[in-house]
């Protein structure tokens, strides 16, 4: 007996081998054409092409067919640029997949920060750490192994890249990191919660008073909810009368929008203000003809919150957060505090390939601070540096420098009315 119609399971699409290669020729021929950092990357291509065509000899599956493109799309050793599907093996995505920050630094592998709360903090990863494997290999033959095979050797940034995503993990393996804190080394495991385990959710917005009258707002990842316009609304009502605001960002690692990015700065200028700058490298490179223009903000709401404003950042500040923290800096709007951001390059476009369905990510265009530098070199002015920082243990250094910036700008307005 047939199942009614609605209730049968889709059927599964075979694919050919020839049409595993015209996908895999139209992925190729994307990132060819439209790429906007090629001039930043020292990638090779046209050679990836030929490093990772012939291995569609052996893709039987879509599962295989998917590890294939994140290999080819790794070349690129940028964050920003994923496919739209996994499987379980597939690399989680940074930042908003890993919780552990690091960098070389004169030859050592260093921790530069970790994300509160999470299963490598849990597990004893710790600021200033020095990584001396992963997964049971010397941390440096690792990186050297998931660097593309078209990339240069001893490319800096994509060794970078290499650490943090293999710190990150995959989705189906379990975690082994030696570390050594400067007297001692350990191994630890780090255990994330299995795939499709429920874990604790936070609000889209949390809003609180502060002591000296002070008031805080904390976007969870929410920068893509256009029901966070109206929130942020309530919460600006509620904290009107404060001396000061700190809105906190640095829990925004998968991005959002722009509608809800400029709502949310609307509601601190008092006239329309650009905000980020955006080029097209495409168009140029196939017409010699440049085209760029800048996004602008306009005012929004029943009012303007003109008190001063702080905003905190970390390696958990990503793409559209990142925009909003550049955008209210060219604004000259908020006193930005805390680490280097994400650094995710450029906005992103989508292809989707025809014959598998599988989409594909990756930046298109450039976008730079009002002031014409590239937006993924942004480094706070209130600058915090979590390895030369000391405070109490668990001591949150950037809202401690958050809170003594936001009490100097409230202390020169205050002189500057009185003068």
């Amino acid at each position: 007996m047939f199942a009614p119609a609605a209730a049968r399971a889709p059927a599964q699409v075979v694919v050919t081998r020839e049409q595993y290669e015209e996908d895999f020729d139209l992925l190729w021929r994307a990132v060819a054409e439209e790429y906007a950092y090629f001039d930043s990357k020292r990638t090779d291509w046209a050679r990836v092409r030929e490093i990772h065509r012939p291995r569609l000899a052996s893709v039987r599956t879509r599962a295989e067919f998917v590890a294939l493109l994140e290999t080819v799309l790794e070349e690129l050793y940028d964050f920003h640029t994923h496919l739209n599907t996994n499987t379980a093996a597939s690399p989680r995505l940074v930042p908003s997949g890993a919780d552990v920050w690091a960098e070389w630094r004169a030859g050592e592998a260093v921790v530069t920060e970790v994300r509160p709360g999470s299963a490598a903090a849990s597990a004893g990863v710790r600021v200033r750490m020095r990584v001396i494997s992963i997964g049971g290999v010397p941390v440096g033959e690792a990186v050297r192994a998931r660097v593309g095979r078209s990339v240069p050797a001893g490319d800096a940034a994509a060794r970078d890249w290499a650490l943090r995503a293999l710190l990150a993990g995959r989705r189906n393996e379990r975690r082994v990191v030696e570390v050594s804190d400067g007297v001692s080394a350990r191994t630890l495991s780090i255990e994330d919660p299995p795939a499709g385990a429920p874990t604790a959710t936070r609000p889209p917005l949390e809003r609180r008073r502060l002591g000296r009258g002070f008031g805080y707002v904390r976007l969870n990842n929410s920068l893509g909810d256009t029901a966070l316009i109206k929130s942020f609304d309530d919460a600006l009502a509620e904290l009107r009368d404060t001396r000061g605001l700190i809105l906190d960002l640095r829990d925004t690692p998968s991005g959002g929008n722009t509608l809800v990015a400029r709502a949310l700065m609307g509601r601190f200028v008092s006239r329309e203000t650009p905000y980020q700058k955006h080029s097209v490298p495409a168009e140029e490179r196939r017409h010699g003809v440049r085209r760029s223009w800048v996004e602008m903000v306009s005012p929004r709401g029943p009012f303007v919150y003109t008190k001063p404003l702080v905003v905190l950042v970390n390696h958990w500040t990503g793409s559209m957060g990142e925009g909003t923290a550049i955008g209210l800096d060219g604004a000259g709007r908020a006193t930005v505090v805390g680490t280097e951001m994400a650094r995710l390059v450029g906005a992103t476009s989508q292809t989707r390939l025809p014959h598998t369905g599988i989409g594909v990510t990756f930046p298109t265009e450039k976008l730079f601070h009002v002031r014409g530098t590239p937006r993924e070199e942004f480094v706070p002015p209130v600058y915090v540096d979590l390895l030369a920082g000391r405070g109490r243990d668990g001591e949150d250094l950037i809202m401690r420098a958050g809170l003594r910036a936001l009490e100097n700008l409230t202390r020169r307005r205050r002189r500057a009315r009185g003068a």
